[in-house]
C-alpha cells in the first residue's frame, strides 16, 4: 500500500465515521455520546456540522476516530 492509498483510506474512514456519528447523535444523543466516547460539547459540534464541514474535516490526513482497546470498560465486556 503506498502513501496516497493510505491517505485515501483514512479520508474514507473519517467520512464514514463522521456520517455515522452524526446520524447516531441525531437519533439518540445519550446513547451516541456513550458509544462514541464523546463529550457533550463534541457531540453538539458534530451533530451540527454541515455536509461541507464534514467533507472538509474528513479530508484531513489524521484518523479522527480512535479505538478504545485501552479502555477498561471495553476489556471488561
Amino acid at each position: 500500500m503506498d502513501q496516497d492509498q493510505a491517505l485515501e483510506e483514512i479520508r474514507d474512514a473519517n467520512l464514514t465515521y463522521l456520517m455515522l456519528a452524526q446520524r447516531l447523535l441525531r437519533q439518540d444523543r445519550t446513547q451516541a455520546l456513550f458509544r462514541l466516547g464523546l463529550s457533550e460539547e463534541s457531540g453538539d459540534l458534530l451533530a451540527n456540522l454541515s455536509t461541507a464541514q464534514i467533507l472538509k474535516l474528513a479530508g484531513g490526513n489524521m484518523l479522527l476516530c480512535r479505538f478504545r482497546a485501552d479502555d477498561e470498560l471495553v476489556w471488561g465486556l
